[in-house]
């Protein structure tokens, strides 16, 4: 066995000392050592705290330890950051004209937006020019008409000589208004042979509908052009829908009757003005008349509402009539009462700066009567009618600098002062909200705003003192028109409109098949005998 520098090896019959170097023995005490120290040096390791909170223990060495890693880890993070930098690639040669050509030749894309259909051939001695290129006997198209388009420009980019053109639209304006054409509306056209290539096509005919009730064609006839007219048997039976409210609402059973949703959104607010909606009981009934056309072609025009009523307890509760009178279209009570306008609109978008009553003028520097009110505006902005009237005075006026006075019904007027531009002629009607100038700073002003007066009889009177109501009011012959539009309206069976359209009588045309004129002719004398 070993033991330090000397070792006996003992064994039997024999027993010998022997004496190892130094170095020997060390390494051999450093090789029976090291296991144990490994293990020791690995357990450290385990049991140490790489990452320590530094909310504890602050300002020790384990604190110290962890701020040493935080900064170490922190370093060696922002050392790795990478670089955003651009990454450079190969870049593509560029083409020459050549491989343009024969990439552009090959290219999948419209030829309208330079495409090719393929590599082209040169023509080889096998190829013969024409002489002349064939042209087609007639060309059939069809052309519509736009929103804000002319009839004569439709014919003229189809092809039509100016002069035809205009001959066609005088005669078209002879049998109906252009204007009567809708928008939208297809045109056919048919061109026939041109004596030479710089010279336009004749035209041999133009087919279209002019109105809702007529179709007009026009045919090259012996060299000249005729029109024909061909009228639609058209029924104008109004479209009458009533039914009761029931639990699901008004709107929803109205469209659950058929009415079209703009009609009902129409008839809401006619009835909203005479009653409110909540109070509209289950049990009652509406009652809607529409503006209805129907075409034996097919086609169907679904118009504005006409009338809305409201049945309650089998008596009519609101009955509203729409009717034009003077230029003016509004909705009115059966009584021939229309509409009630209440108190009078702002003249202009801002607040009052200055009221009614004496103040002292900022320019004359005295006390005096301010007869009327201040609204703040800026320059340029619109000034609107306050009610309906008619424009008495328009132009310059002392120091109201550009004046307008509108003359109102119940003896009352209004004045507006200090415009920049006047946009009212005297004796123009004007509606209420309509612009009629634009505020400035014109005469005895300090700056751009609008002085804005009422009047009673003549006199001024405090505008926010005064509140009207204006109600239209038939009498007379107007009064028995109007009745008798509703009377006629009333008188409209619900889903009239909707029964089968009696269509025009064909023509009797004779029979193509021999067969057929044989048992027409046995048909006819069998009637005879």
């Amino acid at each position: 066995m070993f033991d330090g520098k000397e070792t006996r090896l003992v064994g039997q019959g024999w027993d010998i000392d022997v004496s190892l170097p130094d170095a020997m023995t060390k390494s051999m005490r450093h090789k029976s050592t090291s296991p144990a120290l490994s293990a020791s040096w690995l357990y450290r390791l385990a049991e140490l705290d790489y990452v320590p909170d530094l909310g504890e223990d602050i300002g020790s060495v384990r604190w110290f330890r962890g701020l040493a890693t935080l900064i170490a880890l922190s370093a060696a993070a922002l050392a790795l950051i990478p670089d955003y930098g651009p990454i450079y690639g190969v870049q593509p040669s560029i083409l020459t004209e050549a491989e343009f050509e024969e990439a552009r030749a090959q290219m999948i894309m419209p030829i309208g937006y330079g495409s090719d259909s393929g590599k082209r051939m040169a023509a080889t001695d096998a190829v013969v020019a024409l002489a002349d290129s064939p042209e087609r006997p007639r060309i059939e198209l069809t052309a519509s008409l736009g929103r804000g388009d002319s009839f004569a420009r439709v014919l003229q980019r189809s092809g039509v000589s100016g002069i035809e053109a205009a001959n066609i639209v005088n005669m078209v304006s002879g049998v109906t208004a252009l204007s009567d054409i809708e928008p939208g509306t297809p045109v056919d056209i048919v061109l026939g042979t041109r004596p030479s290539k710089n010279q336009p096509r004749p035209l041999e005919s133009v087919a279209f509908r002019a109105r809702f009730d007529l179709n007009l064609e026009i045919n090259r006839e012996v060299g000249s052009l005729r029109l024909s007219k061909k009228p639609i048997n058209v029924d104008n039976t109004p479209l009458r829908i009533r039914g009761t409210v029931g639990s699901a609402g008004i709107s929803r059973s109205a469209r659950a009757a058929g009415a079209p949703a703009q009609a009902v959104q129409d008839y809401l607010k006619v009835i909203s003005g005479r009653t409110s909606l909540s109070s509209i009981r289950p049990t009652d009934q509406f009652d809607i008349i529409i503006d209805y056309k129907r075409a034996e072609t097919g086609e169907v025009k679904v118009g504005d509402l006409l009338y809305a009523g409201l049945d309650r307890g089998g008596k009519s509760n609101i009955q509203m009539l729409k009717w034009t009178q003077g230029g003016n279209t509004q909705w009115f009570e059966a009584s021939g009462i229309g509409e009630s306008k209440g108190a009078l609109s702002r003249p202009v978008n801002g607040p009052v700066t200055s009221g009614f009553g004496p103040r002292r003028h900022p320019i004359l520097g005295y006390m005096r009567m301010h007869a009327g009110l201040d609204f703040k505006a800026g320059y340029g902005q619109p000034i609107f009618a306050v009610t309906d009237g008619v424009v008495s005075f328009a132009g310059r006026n002392g120091g109201y600098g550009n004046f307008v006075r509108l003359n109102h019904s119940g003896g009352l007027a209004s004045g507006y002062g200090h415009m920049s531009r006047i946009a009212a002629r005297p004796g123009s009607r004007v509606r209420r909200g309509q612009v009629i100038g634009y505020v400035g700073s014109t005469g005895l002003s300090t700056g751009p705003h609008l002085h804005y007066e009422l009047y009673r009889n003549g006199r001024a009177v405090n505008p926010m003192s005064v509140k009207f109501t204006q109600r239209a009011q038939l009498s007379g012959s107007d009064l028995s028109r109007f009745k008798s539009k509703l009377q006629s309206l009333k008188s409209v069976a619900p889903g009239a409109a909707l029964t089968p359209l009696q269509t025009a009588a064909k023509k009797d045309e004779a029979p193509k098949r021999e067969i057929d004129r044989l048992t027409r002719r046995e048909s006819q004398t069998s009637s005879g005998g």
